[in-house]
């Protein structure tokens, strides 16, 4: 068997880790250079800032070993238990699981999980048909480890996993990163921003990375995304303006930055962790099941452990 995994992201690193340790062969392609998907983190003056997926929980006990690992090696931390809620008709707190963040950045957590995995970054999939073929090429399995809505731009109509992703919608994000002088506003890990026309989360960046930093980062309702999709930096000043007014923040930011996810999260949750195609076609990520960090882990992992068991099956 050999199988073609499309998307770096954690689940598509997931699914090939499993399938590395059963010495199936494999690779990893991504139109990025580098790993990570949505776990994404850029690096302004200096240090780390999520830009994509705020933070991770942990409920399943074999993602909680792995993210044992990840603490062992100064990747990841607890971060909080409880969110601040702001607006709507019931401010308050959040209580919940704990919150886990990574001191250089999401990202840095795939990059461990993905050492021994081979992977070719800057490389764009453009076309997946019946086969499976990737390309034009061959293989006897293809997995795509992405959202539905980038998988149904490249699966050929022909492949039986098209019908599932076809049409499923997606909200999209726009983040904005703020470097401030100084700290202003109040103590907080995060809030979570009910009722509000612009914002929908803000995270104080320099408590969740640790190095209390003056650095806010906020996401867009889906409605700002969508109205400043072509020109996302047209959409700081509102976000920016919105923080402001939430937590007080006196003064302009220093700089900003602003990050556009056309597919942030589903709408709808799915009840199964993968999809498996009787035509070698394969669906993962964090849209099978609840929109989650552990999600797209676990959907990688069970999906190439079952393609590792169909490997060793005579």
């Amino acid at each position: 068997m050999s199988v073609v995994v499309v998307g770096a992201g954690l689940s598509g690193i997931a699914c090939a880790t499993e399938l590395v340790a059963a010495g199936v062969p494999v690779r990893v392609l991504d139109r990025a250079d580098h790993v990570g998907g949505r776990m994404a983190t850029c690096t302004v003056d200096g240090r780390a800032v999520d830009t994509g997926a705020a933070y991770f929980t942990v409920r399943d006990p074999e993602f909680a070993q792995v993210v044992g690992r990840w603490r062992t090696a100064g990747l990841a931390r607890p971060w909080t238990v409880e969110l601040t809620v702001l607006g709507g008709v019931r401010p308050g707190r959040s209580p919940g699981p704990v919150r886990w963040a990574a001191p250089r950045g999401l990202r840095s957590l795939v990059e461990h999980l993905a050492r021994d995995v081979p992977v070719e970054l800057g490389r764009t999939v453009r076309h997946v048909g019946p086969g499976p073929t990737v390309d034009g090429r061959p293989a006897d399995t293809v997995v795509l480890a992405m959202p539905d809505p980038q998988a149904a731009r490249i699966l050929d109509h022909a492949t039986e996993p098209y019908a599932a992703v076809r049409g499923r919608p997606w909200r999209p994000v726009l983040t904005v990163v703020a470097g401030f002088a100084e700290r202003t506003w109040p103590q907080l890990p995060a809030a979570f921003v009910n009722g509000h026309p612009v914002v929908s989360l803000v995270a104080d960046d320099g408590n969740r990375r640790g190095d209390a930093a003056p650095v806010l980062v906020a996401h867009s309702t889906a409605e700002v995304a969508r109205r400043h999709e072509s020109d996302p930096d047209a959409g700081i000043p509102e976000v920016v303006e919105a923080v402001g007014e939430l937590l007080d923040v006196r003064g302009a930011p220093v700089w900003t930055r602003a990050y556009r996810w056309r597919s942030a999260a589903p709408e709808r949750d799915r009840d199964v962790p993968f999809l498996l195609g009787s035509d070698g076609v394969a669906l993962a990520g964090d849209g099978w099941g609840s929109s989650r960090i552990e999600t797209a882990w676990r959907s990688g992992t069970l999906l190439g452990r079952e393609l590792a068991r169909r490997h060793a099956s005579p």
